[in-house]
C-alpha cells in the first residue's frame, strides 16, 4: 500500500526543523572551533590586590611564562578595594573576548555576595571561571602563655572560659575572619575576635601577648613559629603544608571536617568563548607545573592549585554555599 504523501504543512515543518538543527550544529561547532588568532594583542590581567602582596607576586611569577606561550604581553593592572569588588566589577563589564581577565580571591568570588548589601556584579552569572591559581593555608597560633599546647587543650580552655580568649585575624570580611568564625562555630566556643589590617599586625600582637591567639597566613608567622615565639596549634587546610610538616591540620588536631584556606584564581567575563578559556586554562596549569615556579610560590606561603575550568566552577559554587551558612550564623555584615 502506498504511503500517504506528506502535506505541504508537514514538509514545511520538516524544513524548519532541519534548518534549526543545522543552525544549532553550526553554533556548537563555532563555539568549539580553535581560535588561531588568539591572542592577537596584549591581555589585561586585573589583579584585585595591591602590588607587593603574595597574590600579586604569584601572578608576576606566571606572567613571563604566559607571555612566552601565548605570544603576547599580559599586562598586570592592580585594582584593589572593597574586598576585591572594585577590580572584578571591571572584569564583569569588559568585552567577553579573552583580553580582560581577573584574579579574584575567595572573598570576592564566594563570600562577598553574602557580606555586602549591594554587589556590583553576580559572581556566578557574570564570570566564566578559567582556573584556580593557588591556595593559601592559614595557621592558628598563640602566645606561649596561653595555657595550652595542643588544639584539643585550646578548645577545652575556651569552653571553660567562654568569651575570655581573644583571637586576632586579618580583617573584617577576609578569609581569615571567616576561617576564625568557622573555627568558633565548629568548636562551639565563644571567642573575642579582634580584626587587624592584615596578617602581619595580628601575628605581631599575638607574639607580644596583646591577643592570646591569631589566625594568620604563613608568611606572617612562619619565622616566629620556628623560633618558638608562637605556638602553632594547627594549619587550616585539609592537608599539612610542606613548610610546617610537623604541625597537624585543624581537622587532625581536634575538629574533623574543618577545612578553610584562602585561594585565588583567574576568571573571564561570562560569554568568553570556550576555546579561549580552555587555552588560558591549559597555559596557566602548565606554568603552575613548573618546578621553579612551584618552589617560588611555596616560599611565599602559597600552594600551586591547578584545576580544570569545570572543577574551579564547582568549587566556587560549593564555597559560596559553605560561607553563606557561616556568615549567617555569625551574623557578619559589611557596609
Amino acid at each position: 500500500m502506498t504511503a500517504p504523501i506528506a502535506s505541504k504543512a508537514q514538509r514545511l515543518r520538516r524544513r524548519l526543523l532541519l534548518a534549526t538543527a543545522c543552525t544549532l550544529c553550526s553554533a556548537t561547532a563555532l563555539a568549539q572551533a580553535p581560535t588561531p588568532d588568539y591572542p592577537s594583542h596584549p591581555i589585561r590581567m586585573v589583579v584585585t590586590f595591591p602590588p607587593g602582596g603574595s597574590a600579586d607576586a604569584v601572578v608576576r611569577m606566571l606572567v613571563p611564562r604566559l607571555n612566552e606561550k601565548l605570544g603576547q604581553q599580559m599586562v598586570v593592572d592592580n585594582r584593589p578595594g572593597a574586598g576585591g569588588n572594585v577590580g572584578l566589577s571591571l572584569v564583569a563589564k569588559a568585552p567577553a573576548d579573552g583580553y580582560t581577565l581577573g584574579l579574584g580571591a575567595a572573598g570576592a568570588l564566594t563570600a562577598n555576595v553574602n557580606l555586602y548589601p549591594q554587589m556590583p556584579f553576580d559572581p556566578v552569572k557574570d564570570f566564566k571561571p578559567v582556573g584556580m591559581v593557588a591556595a593559601t593555608p592559614f595557621v592558628i597560633v598563640g602566645h606561649p602563655s596561653v595555657g595550652a599546647r595542643t588544639l584539643r587543650e585550646l578548645i577545652a580552655l575556651a569552653k571553660a572560659k567562654p568569651g575570655t580568649i581573644s583571637m586576632g585575624h586579618g580583617g573584617n570580611g577576609t578569609a581569615m575572619h571567616l576561617s576564625t568564625a568557622l573555627f568558633a562555630q565548629m568548636a562551639d566556643v565563644k571567642l573575642i575576635e579582634v580584626p587587624y589590617r592584615g596578617s602581619g599586625p595580628a601575628a605581631l600582637d599575638a607574639m607580644a601577648g596583646q591577643v592570646q591567639l591569631a589566625l594568620v597566613d604563613l608568611p606572617a608567622s612562619l619565622q616566629q613559629i620556628r623560633a618558638g615565639k608562637l605556638i602553632a596549634f594547627g594549619v587550616t587546610s585539609a592537608q599539612r603544608v610542606p613548610m610546617l610538616p610537623d604541625v597537624p591540620t585543624v581537622a587532625e588536631a581536634g575538629l574533623p571536617g574543618y577545612d578553610s584556606t584562602g585561594w585565588f584564581g583567574v576568571v573571564a567575563p561570562a560569554g568568553t568563548p570556550a576555546p579561549i578559556v580552555a587555552r588560558l586554562n591549559a597555559e596557566i596549569n602548565a606554568a603552575l607545573g613548573d618546578e621553579q615556579i612551584k618552589a617560588s610560590m611555596r616560599n611565599l606561603g602559597a600552594e600551586p592549585a591547578p584545576t580544570s575550568t569545570e572543577a574551579f566552577e564547582a568549587y566556587i559554587r560549593s564555597e559560596t554555599k559553605k560561607w553563606a551558612k557561616v556568615i549567617q550564623v555569625a551574623n557578619i555584615k559589611l557596609d
